[in-house]
């Protein structure tokens, strides 16, 4: 079963959007898994930064 998801809006660089959009033509994958599973990689590499009491479980 599929995870709820919240909106939110970010800003990108012309040219993240670019690569983002060829990246999803060639993939299929939507540019927002792309951004989804960036977010997963910074929380992974900071998570000694998170409270304790919250944990990071990814996707």
């Amino acid at each position: 079963m599929a995870r709820k998801k919240i909106s939110t809006t970010i800003y990108i660089t012309p040219e993240q959007n670019e690569l983002l959009k060829e990246l999803n033509q060639k993939t299929k994958v939507p540019v927002a898994e792309y951004i989804r599973q960036g977010i997963d990689l910074i929380l992974e590499k900071h998570k000694e930064d998170l409270p304790g009491q919250q944990r990071f479980d990814g996707i």
